[in-house]
């Protein structure tokens, strides 16, 4: 059998092993973490009603690194991807518990980051054709600030949308499954491998956090949403990079749109209301959404619709090989769209002929970093 045929029937393996680790951590953590103090109480802006365990970030992350031993190819590329989950578990395990400052969950992203760029070399040093079919947009010196910028955005992104059951790992299941269409596609069984298994370990969280009519056993936390944006991260940027790449760096904008367009609108909005950026509020699309009267489970199933229709453009745009300006003149159109579609239903108070709430006045920075916004 050639590398590559015994290399992509290691990934079965691989993820099973990975799926069967985090479901018993998940379990055992669930216990320990209530002796502990490592749990989410209901409260102030939350909206479980018991002391929920925190652990999905652990389980997922220990599942993935035991899973991602056991394929069969060299793991040296991806020793600085292990230095970095660490990072961001550490400091996303301690926010669960102390509630950190926010300076200290970034300046741990940028540090994660910055191990991507420096030792990976998963770097963005070109961001595709974007305003010309015959210009590639190189980022040249500034290869390194984008890419650092760009990794702690899709982190901070992720955990933004982990304000409802289900959400932030619903979402990332659509990125991967468009990410293994494309690996195999293009025969880059690297990626595929990484994808499989970071897929197979949110599977087991997410029947742990997402049960019809029962409260979740496990929240993902900090940590968990951080682990999840930061190897998303690097996989779009590693599929996007290179004479290899897999996807038109446009692409990944289409994969992750949902979070994308959310945070910055948000953030806009924030800016446009005189409100420092950084302040917590209830005012992301699931806020909007629940407050007009939809339930969770619908307004999770909307979200991941959505999410999943724009994942979908970003596959056709790359199968049926439609110019990325398109694709990016597409996506600011979207951008616009949304952003005006949220600004216009809490100025004007009404969404799906429902009255909304007073938009919610900002909260104090320690209160942000906790899930369940």
């Amino acid at each position: 059998m050639n590398a590559f045929g015994s290399s992509l029937n290691s990934i079965p393996v691989a993820s099973l092993a990975g799926t069967v680790v985090c479901w018993i951590l998940l379990r055992v953590a669930s216990r320990v973490a209530r002796h502990i103090g490592l749990v989410d109480h209901p409260r102030g802006r939350k909206q479980h009603s018991q002391p929920t365990p925190l652990v999905g970030g652990i389980a997922m992350s220990i599942g993935f690194l035991v899973a991602v031993l056991l394929l069969d190819y060299g793991l040296t590329p991806y020793r600085f991807l292990f230095a970095g989950i660490t990072v961001v578990i550490v400091i996303g395990v301690l926010d669960d518990m102390h509630e950190l400052a926010p300076e200290s969950r970034l300046w741990a992203q940028v540090f994660a980051a910055l191990l991507m760029v420096g030792g990976g070399s998963v770097v963005l040093e070109d961001l595709g054709f974007l305003l010309s079919s015959d210009g590639l947009l190189l980022t040249g010196m500034l290869a390194w600030p984008i890419t650092v910028f760009a990794s702690v955005g899709v982190i901070n992104a992720l955990n933004m949308s982990d304000g409802l059951d289900g959400l932030a790992a619903a979402i990332t299941l659509v990125v991967l499954a468009c990410l293994a269409a494309f690996a195999w596609a293009a025969g880059d069984y690297r990626i595929l491998g990484l994808v499989a298994i970071l897929a197979a370990v949110v599977a087991p969280f997410l029947a742990l956090n997402l049960r019809p009519d029962r409260p979740a056993l496990v929240f993902m936390g900090d940590a968990g949403s951080m682990f999840l944006g930061f190897v998303l991260a690097w996989l779009l940027v590693q599929a996007s990079q290179g004479e290899q790449r897999i996807m038109a760096p446009v692409t990944a904008l289409w994969l992750f749109a949902l979070p994308l367009l959310d945070t910055v609108s948000t953030l806009i909005r924030r800016l446009l209301l005189g409100r420092s950026p950084f302040l917590g509020d209830r005012e992301h699309i699931h806020h909007l959404l629940l407050a007009a009267g939809l339930t969770e489970k619908q307004t999770l199933t909307v979200l991941v619709a959505f999410a999943s229709v724009a994942a979908g453009c970003g596959l056709a745009g790359h199968f049926l090989a439609i110019p990325e300006p398109w694709m990016f003149s597409a996506f600011l159109a979207l951008f616009g769209l949304y952003l005006w579609g949220t600004m216009r239903a809490w100025g004007r108070g009404r969404l799906l002929g429902r009255k909304l709430p007073v938009c919610s006045q900002p909260v104090a920075p320690q209160t942000v970093a906790t899930q369940r916004e």
